[in-house]
Order: C-alpha cells, then sequence, then structure tokens
C-alpha cells in the first residue's frame, strides 16, 4: 500500500513537472517572438539610415581620392603577395602541373597588377596633397599704367574665384567628416546588435578613414587660413595699387587741362594782339609745340620708372635738336628730374664731384638750366680746396653723368664723421677705445636722437636696414701704432666744430692716462756709433 501510495506521489510530481516546464518553455517562445522583431526592426532602421548616408553625396572628390588610395594600397599588398608566392614556387626544385599553372597564373596577375598600380600611381604618397595645396599666387600684375588696372581687375576676379574653390572645397571636406561620423555611430550600433565579424571589419575601415580625413582636416584648415591671408593682402595690395594709379591718371588729367587752359588763354592772347602773320605763326608753333613737349614729358616722367628711357625716347623724337643743344637740353631734362623728383631741395646740402675737383656748399637756388650753391667751410674745403664762400654754378645735366651726394635729404640733417689717432703697441687698447667711444657718445647724444627719430620716419619711404645710430670704434694695427678710428653723427652743416670738440677732448684724456701713448712716426740717426740693442731683447737673453 505504501508502494501504490509513493508510486503515485512520484508521477504526480513527474507531471507536475512536465508542465512547468512546459509553461517556461511557452514563455521563453513568447519573448523569443517579441525581442526578435524588435531587433529586426532595429536594424532595418539603422540599415535604411545607413543608406540614406551613403546614397546623400558621399561620392565626391575627397571619398574618391581615399577609395584611389585604399586600391592602390591594395594592390600593392596582393603584388607583394605574389611576390613571396612566386618566390616560394621558383624555389622549388620540382614543380607539379598545379604548381606550374598556378606560378603562370601569378605571374600573369603580377603584370596586371603592375599596370594598375601605374595607373593610379599618384595615390602612392599624399594623395591628398594636390587637394589641400592652395592656388598659387604667380603673375602678381604690377600696376603701372591706366592700362593694367583692366589687368588687376581681371586678377582680383580670378583670386576671389580661386579663394571660393578653395574654401568650398574645405566645407565639402568638412561636410564629408560629418556624414562619415554618423556613418561610423550607425555601424557601431548595428555591430553591437548584429554582434557580426563583417559589420565590426566595416567599421573599422570606416574609422580608419574617419581618422585620416581628420588628420586632412587640420592641416587643410591651417593651410586654408596662411592661404587667404596672403591672397587678402595681394588683394590689398593690387587695389591700393588700382588707387593709387587711379589718383596719378587724375593728377595728370589735371595737370593736362591746366596746361590746356594755358594753352588756349595763349593762344587767345596771341590771335588778339599779333598782327603780323610771320610773328602769329612762330609765336603759335612754339606754343604748340611747348603745349605737346610738356604734356609728353609729363606722361612719360609719371610711367617711365627708368629716366633713361624718357632721354632716349625723346633723343629719338627731337634728334636734331638733342644733338645741337644736347647740353642745354640735358640740362632741362636734369631740371625735371631734380624738380620733379625731389632728389634735391633749394637749402640741402650737397656735395659735386666732377673729375678732381669737390664742391659742398647749400643750394641757395634751382633754375631750369643750373642749381646754384654756396660753398661753406667744411671737411672738404679744409682738406682739398683750402677755398671757401665761393658761389658754384652746376648744371643740371650733372644729375646724369656726375656723383652728386645729398648730406641732408628728406629732412635728414645729420652725418657720420669720424677721428683717428694712433696709440703705441705697448698702450692699453681697451681703455683708449673706451675712452674715445665715451667721449664721442657725450657730445654726440643730441645728434643721435635726433638721427633715430629721423631714420624712423624714413621707414615709410625706404628699405632702411642698419638703423644703429650709437657711436662705433675701430682698432687696426698699422705699421707704427694701432689705428683707432672713432665714429659719431654729428650736424650736417656744421661737422668741423664738433669734430674739433671731441677731438680735443680725446687728446685731453688720452694724456692723462699713464699707460696710453700716442703714436707717431719716429727715426733714430747712430753716426760713428753701434746700434744698441732693444731693452726687451736684452731682458730676454738675460732670462734665458
Amino acid at each position: 500500500m505504501k508502494r501504490i501510495i509513493t508510486t503515485l506521489l512520484l508521477l504526480t510530481i513527474v507531471i507536475f513537472a512536465n508542465n512547468r516546464t512546459l509553461e517556461l518553455n511557452k514563455s521563453k517562445l513568447v519573448d523569443s517572438n517579441i525581442t526578435i522583431p524588435v531587433v529586426n526592426k532595429e536594424l532595418e532602421s539603422l540599415t535604411d539610415s545607413l543608406k540614406k548616408l551613403i546614397d546623400s553625396n558621399l561620392d565626391n572628390v575627397w571619398t574618391k581620392t581615399y577609395s584611389g588610395y585604399v586600391t592602390h594600397k591594395r594592390l600593392l599588398d596582393r603584388r607583394e603577395a605574389i611576390k613571396k608566392r612566386v618566390f616560394r614556387l621558383s624555389s622549388l626544385r620540382k614543380l607539379t602541373k598545379k604548381q606550374k599553372r598556378e606560378l603562370q597564373n601569378l605571374k600573369k596577375e603580377s603584370s596586371v597588377l603592375g599596370d594598375k598600380i601605374n595607373l593610379i600611381k599618384d595615390f602612392e604618397q599624399d594623395p591628398f596633397k594636390k587637394l589641400i595645396e592652395p592656388p598659387k599666387l604667380e603673375d602678381v600684375p604690377i600696376i603701372t599704367n591706366p592700362f593694367a588696372i583692366i589687368n588687376g581687375l581681371s586678377y582680383i576676379k580670378e583670386l576671389d574665384n580661386n579663394k571660393k574653390v578653395y574654401i568650398d572645397k574645405y566645407k565639402l571636406l568638412m561636410d564629408t567628416i560629418e556624414k562619415i561620423e554618423k556613418k561610423v555611430s550607425i555601424l557601431s550600433k548595428i555591430s553591437k546588435i548584429s554582434n557580426n565579424s563583417l559589420d565590426k571589419q566595416h567599421l573599422n575601415e570606416i574609422t580608419k578613414e574617419l581618422k585620416e580625413y581628420l588628420t586632412i582636416k587640420d592641416i587643410y584648415s591651417t593651410t586654408k587660413d596662411v592661404y587667404i591671408k596672403k591672397a587678402d593682402e595681394v588683394k590689398l595690395s593690387i587695389q591700393n595699387s588700382i588707387k593709387r594709379e587711379l589718383e596719378k591718371t587724375v593728377k595728370i588729367i589735371v595737370i593736362a587741362l591746366f596746361f590746356l587752359s594755358i594753352f588756349i588763354g595763349l593762344k587767345f592772347l596771341t590771335r588778339k594782339y599779333l598782327s603780323d602773320r610771320e610773328s602769329f605763326y612762330t609765336v603759335n608753333k612754339v606754343i604748340n609745340i611747348s603745349f605737346i613737349t610738356i604734356l609728353l614729358i609729363t606722361i612719360l616722367l609719371a610711367y617711365l620708372e627708368n629716366v633713361s628711357y624718357l632721354v632716349t625716347i625723346l633723343g629719338f623724337a627731337s634728334a636734331g635738336i638733342a644733338i645741337a643743344m644736347k647740353d642745354w637740353f640735358m640740362s632741362l631734362m636734369g631740371w625735371f628730374v631734380i624738380v620733379i623728383g625731389g632728389a634735391i631741395h633749394v637749402g640741402d646740402r650737397i656735395k659735386v664731384v666732377r673729375g678732381n675737383s669737390e664742391y659742398v656748399g647749400d643750394v641757395i637756388d634751382i633754375s631750369m638750366l643750373r642749381m646754384t650753391i654756396q660753398e661753406d667751410v667744411t671737411l672738404t674745403t679744409y682738406t682739398t680746396n683750402r677755398r671757401a664762400g665761393r658761389i658754384i654754378f652746376i648744371p643740371n645735366n650733372y644729375i646724369f653723368t656726375d656723383l652728386i651726394a645729398n648730406y641732408s635729404h628728406s629732412g635728414l640733417k645729420t652725418v657720420w664723421d669720424g677721428i683717428d689717432f694712433y696709440i703705441t703697441f705697448d698702450s692699453n687698447i681697451t681703455k683708449s677705445t673706451n675712452i674715445a667711444k665715451s667721449i664721442a657718445k657725450q657730445y654726440s647724444k643730441g645728434y643721435t636722437d635726433i638721427t633715430r627719430k629721423q631714420l624712423n620716419r624714413l621707414r615709410s619711404k625706404y628699405q632702411l636696414k642698419n638703423t644703429n645710430v650709437e657711436p662705433r670704434v675701430f682698432s687696426f694695427i698699422e705699421g707704427y701704432g694701432v689705428k683707432v678710428s672713432v665714429w659719431y653723427l654729428t650736424n650736417a652743416y656744421a661737422t668741423l666744430t664738433l669734430r674739433s670738440t671731441i677731438s680735443n677732448k680725446i687728446l685731453e684724456a688720452i694724456l692723462a692716462e699713464p699707460d696710453i701713448k700716442i703714436a707717431y712716426p719716429t727715426q733714430s740717426f747712430y753716426v760713428n756709433n753701434k746700434v744698441p740693442k732693444p731693452d726687451i731683447i736684452e731682458e730676454e737673453n738675460h732670462n734665458v
């Protein structure tokens, strides 16, 4: 009886357990049926998003370039693998028919791969170099005449177009990076859901591509900023040149209209007050020639950079006058150069060198044929002429043939002057140079400060490299001593005054030093006596 009851209980437990297992299996099946559609739906949604992203203009110059780069690399890897396989097969002594066929096929494939690699060899190194490289700023037009303004405007338009294309290319790169980042995000989600090795491999490839583009973006950004800055500088320079040229053209037109009004007025007065036909013809012809000559000279001086070109052109145009009155004609041209060029003004101190003659003086007048200078007491008059106070007439044509130095050009009222003195070899050279420099610095300080300010103003007009205005001292070994040369800035109109003051102060300071001796040429004569040996030699022999 007990056995029967036990058996029934066991059967009841087994049946209950089986029913529970069936219920659990049904529950799992229901859950599985619910999860699988959700997962499939999410994958489908992500796949659709990825497809739309791929179709949204990802096929551009950047992606094509990268694709070519990847293809080139894969072809290289395949060819390298083929070379290794060919080498292994070739090293075998005997080959089966299958191996021979394989070797032959590999060689053909290697040849085909070589041709393909040569076709896309531009992708071997820096495939994005051409895309990143900005347009070259070459053949920048120089605006020197009104006709060049058209070239300048055309160049500005081309420059703006190139800049726009370059910036649009950068925007396309940023858009590509943004879409690839979205692509990486979608692929990352797909890879987590599907847990597929192919999806993971695809994700790694896209991630690597994104890193390449981010590196390119950093380089491109820097290059773009530099290019835009240079392009803007070139554009601004051309615009300023165009503006200057327009202003110069307007000035020439105003000058031409001014001379035209004078020409018309003279014509009217000539016609009104000259009744003699011969006189009227002569005067009228002179007026016509003068007006045309002035107009041509105005235009040529405005647009010819080299004055010699102007002289050549006018020489061909008026050969007879140039030959018969060469000096007069050249002086007249020299007057135009002096007046319009502004190299010399009334009041400037100039030095004129003509052969062995030198003249230094102040310009007191500039006429159409000559400059008049008043000679002053200068170092030139002290060392060379031994005369001063004369009135010197300098033909204007000397501006083309001889040396004319301007001591006070563009408001620069100071010049460098130097004093030389000799000391013995056993003197304290360092102390002597310090003394000379200290005295020169003390007495020329005012001129040094003035010159510094004047040179700062001249920076806008000239390319000044050496703007050191402090006194300078040099020492050189000469035949009978050490030559000390001190240089300092002084008034261009009174160099001798400061030279005399500094010379006296240096001499007083040198004589007060016991370890500095002034050197000068000396000679010793010995009559019926032997030449004594120097004390230095005797001391050296004694020490030996």
